[in-house]
């Protein structure tokens, strides 16, 4: 064997040992921003838990954003039911669980029948459920209940630019709000092209921290053309949002996607997007919410019927 020999194979192994070295830096990088049991779910649940009743009632179906919430004292599911024939509106329904898998709904009747209330977020702060969801025109309002069944309409969100003038006229949907260090941080789109960000301190007004999004839409095909936040959730020092995304103009196909965050103003996508993909059975699943089970999580998807997809370690 000559000396060329052994230089080809000292160089090989170089290059395998420094190709390691970046892999593994890299997935120590991804694994630090991205947690697996953040964003590791089955793809395909297994069955739908909850759905519309499909009779001829106020919530024969459901639809967009529901919020679950696990409790002490069991499981709640905030949701959105309609029934065209009856009415136009959209309806506030509760269902009950001691699993987070077999739900009960509360009553027969809505628990609101003038508001229109329809994908909503809840956040229990010092005793009061806080609700905000979208009202008609996709113009978001606020609620509040002691019992998270009766419920007290606070009004539209007033939501003012940066340097205090109202934001345009025009929607102002999938309202996802978070508590932090004595602030209330509310993530809003519109149109779905964009996600924007405003704070406050008393819930009565609110100001974008910036007027320009803090997530747009792309540049990878999965969410090209609709974002919106369903979820935030702190871990381990660092913030992360849940949205859904579509790929395509029609909006008729829906993924659910994760990104993380230092300050709640700068987003990283997740390398790895969408968590959940689109099902070809099932395009327009989506509203996506994770719930702490245990040592790991669970992740919902609540539109257009209720599934639970199992961690996947």
């Amino acid at each position: 064997m000559n000396k060329n020999y052994f230089k080809n194979v000292w160089i090989v192994c170089l290059i395998l040992c420094y190709s390691s070295f970046v892999s593994q830096g890299t997935s120590d990088s991804l694994n630090l921003d991205f947690p697996k049991k953040l964003w590791s779910f089955e793809k395909t649940p297994k069955q739908i838990i909850f759905r519309g009743t499909g009779l001829e009632t106020w919530d024969k179906s459901i639809r967009e954003r529901g919020w679950i919430m696990k409790e002490k004292a069991g499981w709640n599911l905030w949701y959105t039911g309609y029934n065209s024939k009856i009415s136009n509106q959209m309806f506030l329904g509760l269902a009950t669980s001691d699993d987070g898998i077999t739900w009960s709904r509360y009553a027969q009747s809505p628990l609101l029948v003038e508001q229109y209330v329809e994908d909503m977020c809840v956040i229990k702060h010092r005793g009061t459920y806080f609700m905000f969801a979208e009202g008609k025109n996709d113009v978001a309002h606020w609620l509040t209940s002691k019992d998270k069944i009766h419920w007290q309409e606070q009004g539209d969100l007033k939501i003012l630019m940066n340097r205090g003038e109202p934001i345009s006229e025009g929607p102002r949907g999938t309202p996802t709000a978070f508590f932090n260090r004595g602030m209330w941080y509310l993530f809003y789109e519109r149109d779905d092209l964009a996600v924007y960000l405003a704070t406050s301190k008393d819930l009565k007004s609110w100001k974008n921290v910036v007027d320009e999004p803090v997530l747009k839409r792309g540049p990878d095909a999965y969410d090209l053309f609709a974002v919106a936040f369903d979820q935030i959730v702190k871990y381990k020092g660092k913030f992360y949002a849940y949205y859904h995304a579509s790929g395509l103009a029609s909006w008729a196909e829906w993924s659910t996607c994760i990104a993380v965050s230092d300050d709640l103003i700068h987003w990283k996508k997740f390398a790895k997007n969408p968590i959940i993909p689109v099902d070809p059975l099932d395009p327009r699943r989506s509203s996506g919410t994770i719930v702490p089970q245990g040592n790991s999580f669970l992740l919902y998807t609540t539109h257009p019927n209720v599934k639970v997809h199992l961690p996947v370690k």
